[in-house]
């Protein structure tokens, strides 16, 4: 017993002794706990765009929109009046449901013709979709009732047989893009993004860090000597290997019978974009961390909570600041909008021009301190080079003369 007890404690001494292996185990937990507690700190969701087409434009529809508003889950993001390019205007404002009040609708009401407002609802977002049309529901189940009780009041309807009238106007609820609320067409193009980002990253965290570690960077130098092309040389193998991935995510849309067949150019131009900027992070870490292990898992601590920080299911609206500041510079917050807009919304690329844009921008940033830290360290390894160089030669003549 008293020599397992010295295991034990060996184990520990070897546990608090490895710097990373401290850091992970400890560290990890606390910022992840403190990450997710933050990003889901609210509860409940809040402030949800939705868009409200008025075509009557009379006191009651504005009491509706009036209603809308006062409601904390809504938020009337646009108001129009009449439905010309509502679906573009959708995807610009990231709507959760458009409400259209018809024409005469107040009229109609009062004299007992049954108007009918029309709710659309994004299903793009499960989540979101059920929080916005239970609140529309409420909303407008309220104004049924006081417009109802209203309504008989002035024709004078006894009380005790004012509830057991008629119903002052319809609602009806519509389903637009995943009208099926199926999960996995929420849920599984996410994933897999997220899956590809890790591997990309994990693969490139070795790109340079085994190079270093194996101590063959100095014989990459002198086959590669120019900066732009050694990480091409480390980069395009990823992009084609990645391509590879995505046919076979293609397959998958087919085997599991996804109906994802609108806009795959485009949405491809998009995944290729994503990936160089996964790319150029990977290859930034590799340089930087010349040690495979520990870039691996700088890499793992990125790429573990970027699914939940990327506002795919939870709205990046609904986290605090300084998350949404940590959400920005990963490349899947801006992949998984854009897919959204072009495979579920159908949408046109132009609407994804401000999520490429900021792919670009991480890509920019992280390829330019890329190139700057890979060319600091070659011109290292060239002057280590130059100097042995000159030194071989005196060797030699020392060598000479002695004989």
């Amino acid at each position: 017993m008293k020599q397992f007890l010295a295991l034990l404690k060996r184990e520990f001494r070897l546990f608090w002794s490895n710097k990373v292996l401290r850091l992970l185990f400890i560290g990890a937990p606390l910022m992840y706990g403190i990450l997710i507690g933050y990003t889901y700190s609210k509860g409940k969701v809040t402030d949800l765009p939705i868009i409200v087409v008025d075509k009557d434009q009379s006191s009651l529809s504005r009491k509706a929109i009036q209603m809308m508003e006062d409601n904390e889950i809504l938020s009337v993001a646009a108001l129009r009046y009449d439905e010309s390019n509502l679906s573009r205007l959708a995807i610009e404002k990231d709507a959760a449901c458009i409400v259209i009040i018809p024409e005469n609708f107040e009229k109609k009401v009062l004299t007992k013709k049954y108007p009918e407002i029309t709710t659309i609802v994004n299903t793009a977002n499960v989540l979101t979709a059920n929080y916005a049309s239970g609140a529309l529901q409420v909303c407008l189940g309220t104004l049924k009732v006081g417009t109802q009780l209203e309504t008989l009041r002035k024709q004078g309807t006894p009380e005790h047989l004012l509830m057991s009238q008629y119903e002052p106007f319809q609602t009806t609820f519509i389903k637009k893009n995943n009208r099926s609320t199926n999960y996995m067409y929420f849920l599984w193009p996410g994933v897999l993004a997220t899956v590809l980002q890790q591997v990309i990253l994990l693969g490139l965290a070795l790109s340079f860090a085994s190079e270093f570690e194996n101590q063959t960077f100095s014989e990459l130098v002198r086959l590669v000597p120019s900066t732009f092309k050694l990480l091409c040389v480390k980069i395009i193998p990823y992009l084609i290997m990645s391509f590879g991935v995505w046919l076979m995510y293609w397959f998958f849309t087919w085997w599991f019978h996804i109906p994802f067949y609108n806009n795959l150019g485009a949405l491809t131009l998009v995944a290729g974009i994503f990936i160089i900027a996964v790319s150029f992070i990977g290859i930034l870490v590799s340089i930087l961390v010349p040690n495979q292990l520990k870039a691996t898992e700088i890499l793992m601590v990125i790429a573990t909570p970027s699914f939940i920080l990327s506002g795919f299911t939870w709205p990046l609206s609904q986290m605090p600041e300084w998350i949404q500041m940590i959400s920005n510079i990963i490349p899947l917050t801006h992949f998984l909008p854009a897919f959204r807009i072009l495979i579920i919304e159908n949408g046109s690329l132009d609407l994804t021009y401000p999520y490429i844009g900021k792919l670009c921008l991480i890509a920019f940033i992280c390829g330019i301190a890329s190139y700057i830290a890979l060319f600091i360290k070659m011109k290292k390894e060239l002057k280590i080079q130059k100097e042995q160089e000159e030194i071989i030669p005196l060797h030699e003549e020392e060598e000479k003369e002695e004989l």
